[in-house]
């Protein structure tokens, strides 16, 4: 089942540079800056009159630094307000590029676009604008503005699915606001990094970050900071089906907006407060809060925002049966989320309209968006399992390193005590005989306890916890010891992938899921023998490699598993009128060409040609030349 990504607060929220107050300086234009810059912390509207006052002085004394400064401030503001406005800010600021001694402040401006072009749903030119920020900033060793360009990048990086690259950005970001002794920022970005976590799926994590980042912000005194993480946190609640804490983070996050007239977080604090109105079954209170909201998003240029009114309104309009109007705001959110190509909100969009279509009679586009759902499920799970995995490493190479350090202390401690207990030893001649036997009993007992703890983890690491059989790394590591031998034989390959599985979960809870996973891996499991293998790739798919078969015998053996796992007595969970089935995608290696990749794509292709073909049956994909010549130039 695909794990939903928790759509935060975009990072203009919490992008302002500054100190934890707002410093003095001697210079009245730049303290006026630098409160400005504290201000967006707090209320951004004092932030803007601060810069405009700026403006005002530099009129009279020209400094184009200064000015750079002050008019990124507005873009700032700006740039969740007006997108034109923000848009002159940036000209105004390019313009005086030429006549600034920091270079590096055009990274902040490269910045302040790909704010704008985030706010309009345009992902990836706001990728390539951050992207550039960072080489700007790096190339000028202008370490406030590469810290501010990293943030950005890394950021939107989890957004867009890549976790692990997303984390090593922050932290990179974190380390420099550290350096800087900016330790606010640093908070910031330990919020950004507790959004990878909600994305990744990890909500209890994320909400025990949030919690901590919004008791710090309180003592601080920071209500426009207090804002963004009230807002995140009501998310995580809400994907944790807390309603309770959902709706009370919310309401605070709309007060507090209130206070320092932040439209846009008011809108997005009524946009999750018509989601929990739906969630409790009142949606006619959700459609009158989004009504509001509506009002306050036509003022602010944010697509993400105007897509996740426009679901909430189509999930409540469909709560209400106003089927029509439900499909005209589901449809209307479909378009944003597209193009920002944000998979979880996808595949809610997806699921709804699917639901909707069928209780229209409109069956064939039911069909289709029901599809469009498995598939954008499952893309989104294969993405979080990958990345779940590449950013679990990046932590696990930080705290081995972490570790392998405080191991060495710890050794070069215990090889002193070990000197001059041997000093001590040489002095007591008489029971040396006997502390050195007791030695070596320790020695061989600490290697035999050693030798099978590693046996039992690496036991531990090959094998799939829920159906105890091989997981992923294990089935795959042995095939592709098996076509890298030096005189290959050819063998096959199955992918077998329990049918309507998703609804299962949805249907039977969970629980009923591992089950059903654990009962087919026992299926499959009974009918595989040496030197044949399998194991389970994820969620409902499982491989089996078959050493020295050919298509028609891997076929063979296909339809003879499908029959298997139909057979299984599914009384229990589903009465006598349903079967588990599933679909199976045969491909057979080319001896001395394929890798374990090229195989599982054709395996892959079958499989969905299976399912097109409408689930429970085999299908093969077989090489062809061209396939053969991509695979030879992948390998070399």
């Amino acid at each position: 089942m695909a794990l939903l990504a928790v759509a935060c607060l975009p990072p203009a929220w919490v992008r302002a540079e500054g100190s934890s107050a707002a410093p003095a300086a001697s210079n009245p234009i730049e303290a006026l800056i630098e409160q400005g810059t504290f201000a967006m912390r707090t209320s951004p509207d004092d932030s803007k009159r601060a810069a405009d006052q700026a403006l005002e002085l530099l009129k009279k004394s020209p400094d184009p630094d200064l000015e750079i400064r002050a008019r990124l401030l507005v873009c700032d503001y700006q740039s969740e307000r007006d997108t034109a406005a923000a848009q002159r800010e940036i000209a105004a600021a390019t313009a005086l590029l030429p006549q600034a001694k920091r270079q590096g402040l055009r990274a902040g401006i490269l910045d302040c676009e790909g704010d704008s072009l985030e706010n309009a749903g345009d992902n990836t030119k706001a990728m390539a604008q951050y992207t550039e920020a960072v080489s700007v900033a790096a190339s000028h060793h202008d370490d406030e503005m590469l810290a501010s360009s990293l943030y950005a990048r890394g950021y939107l990086l989890g957004v867009m699915g890549d976790y692990a690259s997303g984390l090593i950005e922050l932290r990179r970001a974190d380390n420099l606001f550290e350096k800087l002794k900016k330790p606010l920022h640093a908070l910031t970005t330990l919020n950004a990094i507790a959004t990878l976590y909600n994305r990744m799926g990890d909500f209890v994590q994320a909400r025990h970050i949030y919690t901590r980042a919004l008791a710090a912000q309180r003592q601080a005194g920071l209500p426009r900071e207090q804002v963004v993480t009230l807002h995140n946190l009501g998310r995580v609640n809400e994907n944790l089906r807390d309603w309770d804490a959902a709706r009370a983070a919310f309401n605070e996050c709309l007060e507090i907006s209130r206070t320092i007239n932040y439209s846009r977080g008011e809108a997005y604090a009524m946009r999750g407060l018509a989601a929990v109105s739906n969630a409790t079954g009142d949606p006619e209170g959700a459609l009158a809060t989004l009504a509001n909201a509506e009002e306050l998003q036509k003022q602010i240029p944010d697509a993400r925002l105007r897509a996740q009114i426009q679901l909430a309104r189509g999930v409540a309009l469909h709560k209400l049966q106003r089927l029509p109007e439900s499909t005209t705001a589901l449809e209307s959110a479909l378009v944003d989320f597209r193009q920002a190509d944000s998979l979880s909100e996808l595949n809610q969009v997806y699921t709804e309209l699917a639901s909707v279509y069928a209780e229209t009679g409109d069956w064939r586009d039911a069909y289709a968006r029901q599809l469009d759902a498995k598939n954008t499920s499952d893309k989104l799970l294969r993405n979080q399992l990958d990345q779940g995995f590449a950013t679990l490493k990046v932590e696990f190479d930080t705290a081995t390193q972490e570790k392998e350090n405080a191991a060495l202390k710890r050794q070069n401690e215990a090889n002193e005590r070990a000197l001059e207990q041997a000093r001590k030893v040489r002095r007591l001649q008489a029971i040396v005989l006997i502390l050195a036997i007791s030695l070596v009993l320790l020695l061989t007992l600490l290697a035999v306890f050693q030798h099978r703890s590693t046996l039992r983890m690496r036991m531990l690491a090959m094998t799939d916890e829920l159906t105890r059989v091989p997981n992923r790394r294990a089935v795959l590591g042995r095939l592709d010891a098996l076509l890298n031998r030096v005189e290959p034989d050819v063998c096959a390959i199955l992918i077998i992938d329990i049918d309507f599985f998703k609804a299962i979960n949805d249907q039977l809870g969970h629980s009923t899921g591992d089950e059903v996973l654990k009962v087919v891996a026992a299926a499959v499991r009974s009918a595989v023998s040496e030197p044949a293998f399998f194991g389970r790739l994820g969620g409902e798919e499982f491989l089996i490699v078959l050493p020295g078969y050919g298509m028609e015998q891997a076929r063979a053996t296909g339809e003879s598993l499908c029959g298997r796992i139909r057979a299984i007595d599914t009384t229990s969970w589903f009465g006598e009128h349903r079967r588990i089935t599933c679909s199976v995608g045969v491909s057979v290696s080319v001896p001395g060409r394929d890798t374990p990749s090229t195989m599982l794509q054709r395996a892959d292709a079958a499989l969905y040609s299976a399912k097109r073909s409408g689930r429970n049956c085999v299908r093969t994909e077989s090489v062809s030349a061209p396939d053969l010549g991509a695979a030879a130039i992948a390998d070399a």
